[in-house]
């Protein structure tokens, strides 16, 4: 039933618990839980939950479906608004975005900050948050970029922007401080409160970070099988990064955020469709986003997401495109073309739909003689180095495809191991762009891994968490190979694996195959994450999210002890295990008053050794990534 239950904004949330006796507060994470399954739809859209005889706590979404206003959160209970009652519902519900996306073509004009024909796919999709990590928001747990110079190019910020800043970065820390295990409804509120004071200061980012963090304790400790460990590090290291370097005043411009996003005039542009993905958001939202190709190279998007979930992200695929009042799906832009005359575009390439933007449909180019070529005309390494040496890092790695020719190799576990058809390149490891069940990628690719010796073309998004891993996106025939895909010509010679389901006709005759490359040992497909001893202080890392500071010095006693981190100075990374080690220190630190007694101790000190072991991590291990996608990475 939780998952029926209408999104309740942020602010609304925290003001209720925050509304609550120090008593009710701690009576709070257990009446939530009892409110999991205990919500009623009524006819009127309202979902009601009943207390006893004497308390009914009403919710009453609002048009779009979310409480936004604390008027919208009703209960019967004498002690009403400011009961246990009251905020255990709320907590019950799915929180809101921060700002949701907003549905329809563009109502604004060719230029300034218009809105989108849709909203931007987390994490690449890449913008909103999957169900298992979302596909649309990436960046969201990659290692932060640090500007080069921040204090020559940032504006100063306000001083309500740096009181902002430093309130959520307190508050996250004594998040961190706490842990999943002391991470209740009480925690989460506070973070809450402080990312909507970030809102109204105008710094969305950081409010965006701190709603994943609060999303991510939740399903921790919902013990929610979609929930990873590692996922929930991450978005902790970003908000504390985040809030860190903003509260410091030098933060770059881009660090702030956007709450809008900005088009500007794009003149007339001639694109050609590339392939088209579903978009899936653990928010409730769902679509597609096909990408587009210009003649030079330059790239583009168009997407419509809305709310509908799955259901809404399956049938997307052949949703009418809303631009310019051009005639086709998205199933025939991502094979076919579009003329634009007055487009609006952003930074990232999204086209905007303004009022004076005309498009007319254009015969679509293949992978081999069109534009997409180029995509296949280097080496993924290459392809990769490129995207992690760009200004933006990860946050282009995530939403960027790259392509390659691969020879298929065989299953190996959960992924398809596939050689990139070049000499002396490495095996490659690919995994579905989206997991969920219901969508066409797992299906895909084992059915693909039933032909070993297969010659493919591969559009995919690099993984940069795994070594050598791509994420595809769309497959198709290798030209001259016999014993490669055979798509309809209407398909312009290539599936899109979330929405095309590949079928034994199309694939090459049994007799045609090769003799299948034999299997390669492990020498022959390295993973320098996981020969690498820095596993030692993801672990430690991971022990101080899931368990707090406490775990973080029990560890220090034990498995974590300074000796324990000598293989990391034998590997010559002795800058992590220094860090490691002060992290542990400073776990374990015990202040004391001036009458000699214990007190606890500051959670900034404790935030900050383990941002910077995480920020240490994150670039260690980025670089081991890309080397694995070399053909003989250094040993770590």
């Amino acid at each position: 039933m939780k998952n029926e239950l209408p999104p309740v904004a942020p602010e609304v949330l925290a003001e209720a618990v925050e509304s609550l006796s120090a008593r009710l507060r701690r009576k709070l994470d257990d009446a939530t839980a009892g409110c999991a399954d205990a919500g009623t739809r009524e006819a009127d859209g309202s979902v009601t939950f009943r207390f006893g005889e004497d308390a009914v706590v009403t919710l009453r979404p609002g048009p779009a479906g979310t409480v936004t206003a604390a008027g919208q959160a009703t209960c019967t209970c004498l002690l009403a608004p400011r009961c246990l009652h009251r905020a255990a519902a709320l907590g019950a519900a799915p929180l809101a975005d921060a700002a949701p996306p907003e549905p329809g073509p563009a109502a604004a004009g060719p230029t300034g900050t218009e809105r989108e024909t849709a909203a931007e796919p987390a994490g690449s999709p890449e913008s909103a948050e999957p169900e298992t990590a979302d596909p649309a928001d990436p960046a969201a747990t990659a290692a932060p970029a640090v500007p080069a110079d921040p204090a020559a190019t940032a504006p100063a910020l306000t001083a309500a922007q740096l009181g902002a800043a430093a309130a959520l970065w307190h508050a996250a820390a004594e998040a961190l401080s706490a842990g999943v295990t002391a991470g209740g409804a009480v925690v989460q509120a506070e973070l809450l409160r402080a990312a909507y004071t970030a809102r109204l200061a105008g710094l969305p980012r950081a409010e965006a970070a701190a709603l994943r963090v609060v999303r991510g304790l939740r399903a921790a400790r919902d013990r929610r099988t979609a929930h990873r460990l590692a996922d929930l590090t991450g978005s902790f290291r970003e908000l504390l990064y985040t809030t860190g370097v903003l509260a410091s005043g030098t933060a770059d411009p881009a660090l702030t955020g956007t709450s809008r996003r900005a088009y500007t005039p794009g003149g007339s542009l001639q694109v050609y469709g590339l392939c088209r993905e579903p978009v899936l958001s653990a928010t409730g939202y769902g679509g597609v986003v096909t990408h587009l190709l210009a003649p030079d190279g330059s790239r583009y998007s168009l997407s419509d997401v809305r709310p509908g979930g799955l259901a809404r992200a399956r049938g997307a695929g052949r949703a009418s495109v809303a631009l310019g009042g051009a005639t086709l799906d998205h199933a025939g832009l991502a094979r076919g073309g579009l003329r634009i005359v007055g487009a609006t575009v952003s930074a990232e390439g999204r086209l905007g739909a303004g009022r004076g933007v005309k498009a007319t449909p254009l015969p679509g180019a293949g992978w081999t003689d069109g534009p997409g070529a180029a995509l296949f005309a280097r080496p993924a390494a290459e392809a990769v180095a490129e995207l992690l040496a760009s200004p933006a890092g990860a946050a282009d790695a995530d939403t960027a495809l790259i392509g390659c020719d691969v020879t298929v190799v065989g299953a190996a576990g959960d992924h398809l191991l596939v050689r990139e058809a070049r000499p002396d390149a490495p095996l490659l490891r690919l995994l579905p762009a989206h997991p969920h069940p219901e969508l066409p990628h797992t299906e895909n690719l084992r059915r693909i891994a039933s032909y070993p010796g297969l010659r493919m073309r591969v559009l995919g998004r690099p993984d940069l968490d795994r070594a050598a891993t791509l994420r595809p996106v769309a497959v198709g025939p290798v030209p001259a190979e016999q014993y490669t895909l055979r798509l309809p010509q209407d398909w312009q010679s290539r599936a899109d694996l979330g929405y095309d389901r590949l079928q034994g006709e199309h694939f090459p005759p049994p007799d045609a195959a090769p003799d299948p490359p034999a299997p390669a040992p492990a020498a022959d497909a390295p993973d320098p994450l996981a020969d690498s001893p820095l596993w030692r202080v993801r672990r430690l890392l991971e022990t101080g999210v899931a368990g707090g500071r406490r775990a973080v010095a029990e560890a220090a006693r034990g498995t974590a002890s300074p000796a324990a981190y000598t293989p990391l100075r034998r590997a010559g990374l002795t800058v992590a295990a220094d860090l490691a080690t002060t992290l542990t220190a400073e776990a374990d630190r015990r202040p004391r008053d001036a009458f000699g007694r214990l007190a606890d101790p500051s959670p900034d000190g404790y935030a900050w050794a383990w941002l910077a072991a995480a920020t240490h991590l994150a670039a260690a291990e980025r670089s081991l990534v890309a080397a694995s996608w070399t053909a003989t990475p250094p040993a770590p």
